[in-house]
Formats: C-alpha cells, sequence, structure tokens
C-alpha cells in the first residue's frame, strides 16, 4: 500500500508541472569587410518549421529528407526570405541563398548579401514562425567591425535596429 501512495504521489506531483517547450531561432549576422558582404546563418528547428509551412501552404513539406522535392526546397526558402529582410543604411538589400545543412534536428541555412562597403545601420525584420506559435522569439546576433551586438524579436516586436558608431 505504501509504495502504491509513494507512486501515485510522484505521479501526481511530476502531471503538476508542464512540458513546456523552447520556441527559438537563432540567426548569426557578420559582416566580411574585405569581402564587402554580409554573412548570415540561421538555425531553426526543423519540426517548428514543418508546421509553420504546413500552416501557410495547407500541405506537408519535407525539409532535408529523402522524400524532399525541388517545391519543398522553393517553399521552404520563399518562406524564410519573405519573413526575414534586412535594410542596410536604410536600404533594402537582397539576401542570396547559399546552402543549407541538419545539425539533428535543426536546420541551418546559409545566406549572403552582397556589396556591402560600409554600415552604419541594420534594420533586420524577422517574423518566422510567429505564425506558428506567440511565444516564438528570434534572437539576431551580429559581428560588425568586431562589435557584436543582439536583438530579440518578438510577435510584439518583429523588427529592430543595431546602430554601428
Amino acid at each position: 500500500m505504501r509504495k502504491i501512495f509513494l507512486i501515485l504521489t510522484v505521479f501526481f506531483s511530476l502531471s503538476a508541472f508542464e512540458i513546456h517547450k523552447f520556441y527559438v531561432s537563432i540567426y548569426q549576422i557578420n559582416f566580411n569587410q574585405k569581402d564587402k558582404r554580409l554573412e548570415l546563418t540561421s538555425r531553426i528547428f526543423i519540426d517548428d518549421l514543418k508546421a509553420a509551412l504546413k500552416l501557410k501552404y495547407n500541405q506537408k513539406i519535407y525539409i532535408s529528407e529523402k522524400e524532399e522535392t525541388q517545391e519543398d526546397f522553393n517553399l521552404t526558402n520563399k518562406y524564410l526570405l519573405e519573413n526575414f529582410s534586412i535594410k542596410v543604411n536604410g536600404v533594402p538589400k537582397p539576401i542570396n541563398y547559399l546552402s543549407k545543412e541538419i545539425d539533428t534536428n535543426v536546420l541551418i541555412c546559409y545566406y549572403s548579401i552582397k556589396d556591402i562597403s560600409k554600415i552604419k545601420t541594420l534594420e533586420i525584420s524577422n517574423t518566422s514562425l510567429f505564425n506558428l506559435n506567440s511565444e516564438q522569439q528570434n534572437i539576431i546576433q551580429t559581428n560588425i567591425y568586431g562589435k557584436k551586438q543582439s536583438l530579440l524579436l518578438t510577435n510584439n516586436n518583429e523588427k529592430g535596429t543595431i546602430k554601428i558608431e
């Protein structure tokens, strides 16, 4: 009887704590002054991205699986670029996709923005995965002229500016 009571006590104690998932993506932006370009890396949980794509396009999307099609790749890239933008010194800049890789359950994408000679400000908008979860946080980390700065973008704060002095 004591064992049953102990098991029930442990079970109810543990069930009182709700398991909470962490909703975050990380974007790293580095300025390569020598090559006059911004180098961007995004890290997004694959399961969250798949769910957001399914919600937006109303179809199942395969990401970096053997079933992935060119359409899956195109829709994934389209979604990411529609939800992430950068203005350099107040001017919108095109983001060029370079490549991707998988690290366990994270999709890592590499991008660049060319022909950047000097940076005074970076205006960044990132609404990735906001259509999926109101608790989503997109962390932006920058390294410009050796100075590191960060932004935390959320549903209530989709844009931010990095000022270089």
